[in-house]
């Protein structure tokens, strides 16, 4: 078939009659048959990529959209027809939903996804494609406006017998009442954007004396991501684990769940692997919060895809409702690969008024599947996102059981404006143990270069003993953080200086090398050694820590004498090999063999092997600043820690500060940051910055004078 039939909803004020029994509410719509032959993807990166491969299986064309900072992005270069619509700042094109809607009406597409993230719980764009008379592949209206008001969630969700956590979801928002309620409700506590998602204007008050700063950052937050501060507090139950319902309805009253998923292990509140189903519940809980989240869905009327996320006591197993996302999650595949079915092909077949392809009884549940989110970012930085252009992007092949679902290529840039995810990375296996076998092995595959990722740190957590076990929660890296952030990272061992090294000189020596040192790279002749000179020392640097490796060649075919500072000398066979998958390195360091993957970027050299990847650096030009200079200027200044937008600038020159004191907040990756003086002083000069340019990472924005 060229097309899908749709079905269309006339028009949703007029068709659309609502009836609500204890906050219950049931949708009945009049709808008309209509053919659809092209859809427009309101969104970009992987989300896009992905909703595109199961549009072009059912042979419906596809129309992306795309700002300034995309142009060349892999979601433009598979749609059928691509159109521009701005800068590259989402609020000037992603989430310009007149231009979008202009672009569907003027390509002739009849349907718009909406993907995650953007405009995917508008409540107005999804009113303005029914008045514009295209189809929003998503839920009505009114289900997304009661679901994203977190305080009418709950009454919802309340009165349809669903628990929920106690706290305040009331409209009075002074000061004093939040503060009233803070002391009902008791510390710790929740503070809660009302219109929040995705961490965003969610803070924690441990104690009384923290609830007043943290309300006013999450104020703040939210009402730059949403335009709204209103909060709502609920009680901090500590260390819970975070578990959500995919559901699924369709226009003809059918609700279903399709199991369940552990997102419990998460930083900055936000996610960072998933599973399903979630490990240790007895299927009398799996039966009894999945109910529970078709009763929620139903009681909005829901239609389409949805997430219902509860909070689960770690112990008992109690569960209370959370929110609702009105929308296809990012952690999605991980229910495909368990229950065998195409949630994106379930979202167009419902939109086209279809009954859900399968009833409850016939959804079944086989082997486990785990999703891990490779992000370019730094985990030892708190997870602070990273932009730039990945020089370098490996992944694992796609397989029957793996998935890897990406919206970048190698050479491309992972931008400021955006989301720093690079890939998800989906293993099925029968079993949990397989499962988590099979992700580490994966992951161990990844080589990236140019961007810092959290790659590694995914390896360490896929197999730390507790999350192995099972024994997940919402503190479980703060908890196990000498295991995740273990001290031997930050010491380069002497087999992979040594490893480094040789791989280093071998590879610059290679004969018929291009200027991308991983492409194009001819194998050495047989017999060849660096005989340009008998003995060679090359000064290394890792984790901010000086070091020294001594090469000497030897008479042995392959065969060097290696010395790392002044340390005991080896006898070391090494040889590479040029592969599919990229160079190796083989070598032979006392009776141990090792083949580990190399790369040399940049001044730095790269190593690969099953614990993830080691970055050595090595000897910078002579006119880089000295690492002193460096430190004294950060003693003297305050510098940006990422690349970002200058969203404020908090003080003025002449100003008097203290340590610590908030001087300019960056925005970057959708995050805030605040960056504080490093001591007291007085303000000397700000960088001739305005508000809305974009800064690097380590751009000085704040200068200081006075004593240190």
């Amino acid at each position: 078939m060229s097309y899908l039939r749709f079905l269309y909803r006339k028009s949703v004020s007029h068709l659309q009659t609502q009836v609500r029994s204890n906050h219950a509410q049931q949708l009945k719509e009049e709808v008309r048959r209509r053919e659809i032959s092209k859809i427009l993807i309101a969104n970009r990166g992987e989300i896009a990529c992905r909703v595109m491969r199961t549009a072009k299986k059912l042979g419906v064309r596809t129309v992306a959209v795309y700002s300034d900072a995309d142009k060349n992005a892999m979601h433009v270069e598979m749609a059928d027809e691509a159109y521009h619509i701005g800068p590259a700042p989402s609020t000037k094109s992603y989430l310009n939903a007149t231009k979008i809607l202009e672009v569907a009406k003027k390509s002739k597409s009849q349907a718009i996804h909406p993907g995650y993230g953007f405009l995917s719980e508008n409540v107005e764009f999804c009113e303005k494609c029914a008045s514009e008379d295209v189809v929003f592949i998503g839920p009505p209206p009114t289900a997304i406006r009661d679901m994203g008001i977190k305080s009418t969630s709950k009454a919802i969700m309340s009165a349809a017998g669903v628990p929920i956590v106690k706290g305040y979801h009331g409209e009075e928002q002074s000061i004093e009442k939040l503060t009233a309620e803070a002391q009902r409700i008791g510390f710790p506590l929740m503070i809660k954007a009302v219109r929040g998602g995705g961490g965003k204007g969610m803070r924690i008050a441990m104690t009384e004396a923290d609830f007043l700063p943290q309300l006013e950052s999450a104020k703040r937050e939210s009402l730059k991501s949403f335009g709204d501060d209103n909060m709502l507090l609920e009680q901090y139950i500590t260390d819970p684990r975070h578990v959500e319902v995919q559901v699924f309805a369709d226009m003809h009253g059918n609700a279903v769940h399709l199991f369940e998923r552990d997102c419990s292990v998460q930083r900055r509140h936000q996610k960072i692997i998933e599973e399903a189903p979630a490990p240790g519940l007895s299927e009398e809980t799996r039966r009894a919060i999945g109910e529970a989240a078709v009763r929620a869905a139903k009681a909005v009327g829901y239609v389409g895809a949805g997430t219902v996320e509860f909070i689960l006591h770690r112990q008992t197993h109690e569960f209370h409702f959370m929110e609702m996302n009105t929308r296809l999650q990012v952690e999605h595949p991980i229910t495909e690969m368990i229950t065998g079915t195409d949630l994106v092909e379930w979202q167009l077949r419902v939109a086209a008024g279809e009954q859900l392809p399968l009833s409850q009884e016939e959804i079944i549940r086989r082997g486990h599947a785990v999703e891990c989110r490779i992000y370019a970012e730094e985990p030892r930085a708190g997870f602070l996102p990273r932009a730039g252009t990945l020089h370098r992007l490996r992944q694992p092949e796609p397989e029957e059981f793996v998935r890897v679902e990406t919206g970048v290529r190698e050479g491309q840039e992972v931008s400021v404006h955006y989301d720093p995810m690079i890939a998800k990375l989906v293993v099925w296996g029968r079993d949990r143990t397989e499962a988590l076998a099979k992700t580490r092995a994966k992951l161990s595959e990844y080589q990236v270069a140019g961007l810092e990722t959290n790659v590694n740190f995914l390896l360490r957590l896929s197999g730390a003993k507790a999350f192995v076990e099972g024994d997940v929660h919402t503190a479980f890296i703060p908890q196990h953080e000498l295991e995740l952030f273990p001290k031997s990272d930050s010491v380069l061992s002497e087999d992979r200086a040594i490893q480094a090294t040789l791989g280093h000189l071998l590879s610059s020596q290679v004969a018929n090398t291009t200027n991308d040192s991983w492409k194009g790279i001819a194998v050495a002749p047989e017999g060849w050694r660096p005989n340009y000179q008998l003995k060679r020392t090359i000064p290394l640097r890792f984790d901010e820590k000086d070091l020294s490796v001594t090469v000497e060649n030897t008479s042995k075919h392959n065969t060097y004498r290696v010395q790392v500072n002044d340390g005991e000398w080896y006898e070391v066979e090494a040889s590479l090999q040029h592969t599919e998958k990229g160079l190796r390195l083989n070598t032979l360091i006392g009776d141990k063999k090792s083949n580990v993957g190399l790369l040399t970027y940049d001044q730095q050299v790269h190593v690969y092997d099953e614990n993830g990847q080691t970055v050595v650096e090595l000897p910078r030009p002579k006119f880089q600043a000295a690492s002193g200079a460096d430190a004294a200027a950060s003693a003297n200044s305050a510098s940006s820690p990422t690349p970002g937008i200058l969203e404020r600038i908090l003080v003025n020159k002449g100003d008097k500060v203290v340590k610590g004191q908030p001087l300019f907040v960056v925005i970057a990756m959708k995050m805030e940051y605040v960056v504080r003086s490093p001591r007291d002083g007085v303000v000397a000069n700000l960088a001739p910055f305005k508000l809305g340019d974009a800064v690097g990472k380590g751009t000085q924005v704040v200068m200081l004078e006075g004593d240190s």
